[in-house]
């Protein structure tokens, strides 16, 4: 395999998860769930009704073997017959059609990432010809992303994006709730044709079914990574006999994201930093960040709170300690990362700003903002619309849309004050207020309850170690799946365990199931 279109694959599909990252108690049967039975239940008249031609251009220059066409769906599913949108999906078609056996619909996470591409990504990143084989793979974008009806809060470069800034105090809590609450307000003036409502998880587990019907299948097989395993939990349970085969990978813990599921940043940072640590004491003598990982982590801290007092210029706006710890978290989501990681603290220990910056500049960690972005809340004098807008609106959409969050800065407070004794890597960013605490509306419905009345055919995939989505998450879905599911515990480290990562026995497993429908007999651990 070409190792530099695997890494520039791989980055792609991190920026996916990481930009926006990381989505309800109603009954199973689909005419229960706020719409009319999904089209595939009524005659038929929908089947097989995609009309596959070329993609768009952005995603034909990346994927040229790929063919895409459209899904009408409701806009409300609670008015069937109201406006529609067009969700978009694309198709990497079996090379084997003697080995087909169905579709595998695919979500890279967010939510808001774009997924059209990532059917060729799986092939390019070593999906086992197997799984291959045996599948159609369907890719989209989810509504409100990219290519289907987009939402837009109009976010400027001078946004730092959905991850809260660390908290260092009480008062930085305080001055961030600000930030949260304008975002919040942006989000609500810009969302002219009322779409930004009906972007949340429930909708779009029935833009799913949508998509099943329109394919002309009984069920559909399901692979998600990240917010796609909250997508693929709530379509399991909301329609569990149209599931075929679902394969759930770095797991979020439930069909939400809510303040608690954000808290577990600062857990699975911290179970997770150790790897980095150990990396870099390694490779001390090449980047001076100390001999042990207790030199590394103490040189973490030390940096960051020196960052706190002074930040460092890099000629286009300042690296302070909020800024270098995003980075710094980010740089844990995958190995491939660590080199870019180590010299950034590097250069950042060496006060050399102009450095930091061209680094930056040349190759920015996914889901970091530019350094200009770091002075706080005050727009840049020029600010210029982000190119992240999309990806970060229907993070906030889906996220503030699907469950309620507090409203109280001071819950947000006591809970920093709490995370920084525990997680004291990046609990205070994730535990910080978010402008869902100033949503102008409340859900539109409760969020997707997970159910174990269905037939045993989810495989939970889960890293041991991973710094947004920690091995607690997998362990949540496969207690609330019951015996519908297995757990499979890989030991490594970062997001991502199927085809993402690399561990043969977490290759083996999934491509099992996927191909022979072989559910381990128990939950399985694999070993590094």
């Amino acid at each position: 395999m070409d190792m530099e279109r695997r890494r520039r694959t791989a980055r792609t599909a991190l920026a996916a998860m990481v930009l926006v990252w990381p989505l309800v108690a109603v009954p199973s049967a689909a005419a229960d769930q706020g719409g009319e039975p999904a089209a595939g239940d009524r005659g038929g008249e929908a089947a097989g009704q995609v009309e596959w031609g070329a993609c768009p251009e952005d995603v034909a220059a990346e994927a040229p073997e790929l063919e895409c066409g459209t899904v009408p769906v409701p806009v409300d599913y609670s008015d069937p017959e109201g406006t529609e949108i067009e969700i978009m999906v694309s198709r990497l078609a079996s090379p084997d059609p003697d080995k087909r056996r169905g579709v595998l619909l695919l979500n890279p996470g967010g939510p808001g990432g774009s997924g059209l591409s990532m059917p060729a990504d799986l092939v390019s990143l070593g999906m086992p010809a197997d799984a291959v084989n045996s599948y159609d793979l369907i890719g989209m974008d989810t509504r409100g992303v990219g290519h289907s009806s987009p939402v837009n809060c109009g976010f400027t470069t001078d946004y730092r994006g959905n991850i809260p800034p660390y908290a260092v105090d009480d008062a930085a809590v305080a001055e961030h709730a600000a930030v949260a609450e304008a975002a919040a307000d942006q989000c609500a003036d810009n969302d002219d044709d009322g779409l930004l409502r009906h972007v949340s998880t429930a909708n779009m587990a029935r833009d799913l079914d949508r998509i099943r019907a329109a394919l002309g299948e009984e069920k559909i097989s399901y692979f998600g990574l990240s917010y796609g395993t909250a997508l693929g939990a709530a379509y399991a349970s909301m329609f569990p006999e149209r599931s075929d085969r679902i394969v759930l990978d770095s797991n979020i813990g439930d069909t939400h994201l809510d303040h608690e599921g954000m808290r577990r940043y600062g857990l699975g940072a911290e179970e997770t930093f150790p790897d980095f640590a150990r990396w870099a004491a390694e490779r001390h003598d090449e980047y001076g960040l100390g001999a042990s990982p207790q030199e590394v982590r103490a040189t973490y801290f030390e940096l960051a709170e020196r960052l706190d007092e002074n930040p460092v210029d890099t000629g286009d706006g300042p690296i302070d300690g909020a800024l270098f710890r995003l980075a710094t978290f980010v740089g844990l989501y995958s190995e491939l990362s660590y080199p870019q990681t180590a010299e950034i603290w590097q250069l950042a220990l060496a006060s050399d700003g102009a450095a930091v910056g061209e680094l930056l500049d040349a190759a920015p960690p996914a889901g970091v903002p530019a350094p200009a972005a770091a002075a706080g809340a005050a727009p840049a004098p020029r600010a210029e619309p982000s190119p992240f807008d999309n990806t970060w609106s229907v993070f906030l959409a889906v996220t503030c849309n699907d469950v309620e969050w507090p409203e109280d800065v001071d819950t947000y407070r006591r809970s920093v004050a709490e995370d920084r004794e525990r997680y004291p890597v990046y609990g205070p960013a994730g535990a910080n207020i978010m402008p869902c605490a100033f949503w102008s509306q409340g859900p539109a419905e409760p969020p997707v309850e997970i159910t174990d009345d269905g037939p045993s055919n989810v495989l939970i995939m889960q890293n041991l170690r991973d710094p947004v989505t920690p091995h607690l998450g997998g362990q949540m879905l496969r207690e609330k799946f019951g015996q519908r599911s297995r757990l499979v515990s890989v030991d490594g480290s970062g997001h991502g365990a199927y085809v993402y990562g690399d561990n043969p026995c977490a290759q083996e497993v999934a491509t099992a199931f996927l191909v022979e429908g072989d559910l381990p007999a128990q939950d399985t651990s694999c070993p590094a």
